[in-house]
């Protein structure tokens, strides 16, 4: 069978993947060492310095290519055009790098908080980039932010913490021949739900902290291109700069990639299920979930986010505390099975409150434009019971 029409329960497996050469090894060794030797000056294996090429870094970078949809051979891009970084930030960062001094970005409104810090706050000062922060829903303020200094668009879909949905077919019909970059973060959808280069965009990012890792164990970054251009010029970045993810870093990654595809189903049908008993609580005010029909972008949801072609909603539920502060944060303190924590994706289930945690870098007014209200708390579901999972934020709500 082609490996490219394998399904994707196989490819998380086997995508991208080759057995190790020299011993057979199922799953590739953690090459630990800085630099390799060479027969004569320049002559060598394919690895000259960790920094530059690492075999078990490749293997990670190769396999999320695949997953991504990447079909860049190995001539083409030694790693299919795919890059692994030491965070989802420095991956962010590098996409930035591809840009000229005055360029101008239209980014989603809402963004991870720390998205928004490393725009804002960096690099409008260190690089002299120009940001407008856009809600992207509306594809026609999109159009009318559009200036000849636009070089990149950046999107979450859906976004953190509001979970608003881009129309990524949308936003490719408007800038596709502008030659305007197109880059999506996918940390929230994966490529289990959402495939943003077979719509056309030009880079997928992921923060493989997240689902990708999915067990709150490292701290990893990803991009992904189909456009082999792109693809040296993301690498001459990611070597001159070198914010690369070390060996043992990428083997986790890739441990966990090999069962994305299960656990995503499992986040998405508790997510779904939780989502909907939430909507059923008089102590919640609003509930949030792509999967719902009240989403304001269900239709968005029911187009691009799917898993063999069936809406899957990802893991992730934002709602609103009937009280403000006081009652969200006495509601997030009597919780036993969910972990009040930072970050999300894991198989655990996580809760945390934006306002005071993931975007307090954000100012009071910015927040409020947003909707990220005192009461409103962000939910990933982990793999656990979901009765329990429902019985615990049943027991903290009373």
């Amino acid at each position: 069978m082609n490996k490219k029409n394998q399904h994707f329960d196989s490819k998380v497996i086997h995508a991208g993947q080759s057995f190790e050469p020299v011993t057979g090894a199922v799953m590739p060794p953690i090459f630990l060492t800085s630099t390799y030797v060479q027969e004569s000056p320049g002559v060598h294996k394919g690895f000259e310095y960790t920094r530059s090429h690492n075999p078990t870094r490749y293997a990670l970078e190769r396999c999320i290519a695949r997953l991504e949809g990447s079909e860049l051979t190995e001539e083409q891009d030694a790693s299919y055009g795919g890059f692994a970084f030491s965070s989802g930030m420095a991956a962010i960062s590098t996409t930035l790098d591809l840009l000229n001094t005055g360029d101008h970005i239209i980014a989603m409104d809402d963004l991870y908080g720390g998205t928004n810090r490393l725009f804002t706050k960096v690099k409008e000062r260190s690089a002299g980039l120009q940001f407008s922060f856009v809600d992207l829903t509306n594809l026609s303020l999109l159009e009318n932010a559009i200036t000849d200094k636009t070089k990149l668009i950046w999107i979450e879909t859906p976004t953190n913490p509001m979970l608003k949905l881009v129309d990524l077919e949308g936003v490719v019909n408007i800038a596709k021949d502008r030659g305007i970059l197109l880059a999506c973060d996918n940390t929230f959808a994966t490529p289990a739900l959402q495939h943003p280069l077979d719509i056309g965009f030009d880079i997928v990012m992921h923060s493989a902290t997240k689902y990708l890792a999915g067990h709150s164990d490292v701290i990893a970054g990803i991009l992904v291109t189909g456009n082999p251009e792109l693809a040296e010029r993301i690498r001459f970045v990611h070597n001159s700069a070198g914010p690369i993810l070390s060996p043992f870093d990428s083997y986790l990654v890739l441990r966990g990639i090999k069962t994305l595809s299960l656990r995503m189903r499992r986040h998405c049908e508790s997510a779904r299920r939780i989502a909907t008993w939430l909507n059923t609580q008089e102590n919640v005010e609003l509930v949030i979930y792509p999967g719902l029909p009240s989403h304001p972008q269900f239709e968005i949801a029911e187009k691009q986010m799917q898993i063999d072609g069936e809406l899957a909603g990802g893991g992730m539920i934002t709602c609103i505390i009937a009280g403000g502060i006081e009652k969200s944060k006495s509601f997030l303190e009597k919780l036993e099975i969910f972990s009040l924590a930072e970050s999300l994706g894991g198989v655990e289930s996580l809760i945390e409150h934006p306002a005071i945690m993931t975007h307090a870098s954000l100012s009071p007014e910015n927040r409020a434009e947003l909707g990220i209200e005192d009461g409103l708390v962000r939910l990933s579901i982990g793999i656990e019971d979901c009765g329990d999972l429902i019985a615990d934020l049943e027991q903290a709500l009373a």
